[in-house]
């Protein structure tokens, strides 16, 4: 049975058992323990018999003029184990956690051609709207 849980400081070692899949890269420790320390990231995991089969990842933040927010990073869930609702399952988590933050609303972007991600998030709730995205690229 696969499990839902939001990680704390003390989790980091959870992710020394992750599916192929579930991140874009295998996992830095460096990047891992700065996640972990920081209390405003927050990631919640589905587990099937102590391996990471799913993730999803945001950031809480606040601005001097508007009430909290909730940017959802990403959703990732190993191909085995995709079309039984664990994306779904992560990213309620995610927005209950934003929810008990205070939160007053949860964003994300995903690209245009990516249908099952459109579905998730539409079939979750969100409502998809025009954005235009610009990236900066900091490091070669």
């Amino acid at each position: 049975m696969t499990a839902v849980r939001l990680l704390g400081p003390g989790d980091a070692a959870v992710l020394d058992r992750v599916a192929e899949g579930v991140f874009d890269n295998p996992i830095d420790p460096r990047w891992r323990a700065e996640f972990f320390a920081d209390p405003r990231h927050h990631l919640a995991v589905a587990i099937d018999g102590g391996l990471v089969v799913g993730m999803a990842s945001a950031v809480h933040y606040v601005h001097p003029d508007k009430p909290p927010e909730l940017w959802v990073n990403e959703v990732g869930v190993a191909p085995a184990y995709r079309s039984r609702g664990i994306g779904r399952a992560l990213l309620e988590a995610l927005l209950q956690r934003g929810k008990e933050l205070g939160c007053a609303e949860a964003w994300l972007g995903t690209e245009p051609e990516n249908a099952a991600a459109r579905r998730l998030y539409l079939a979750a709730g969100g409502e998809e709207g025009p954005m235009v995205m610009f990236t900066f690229r900091l490091k070669e």
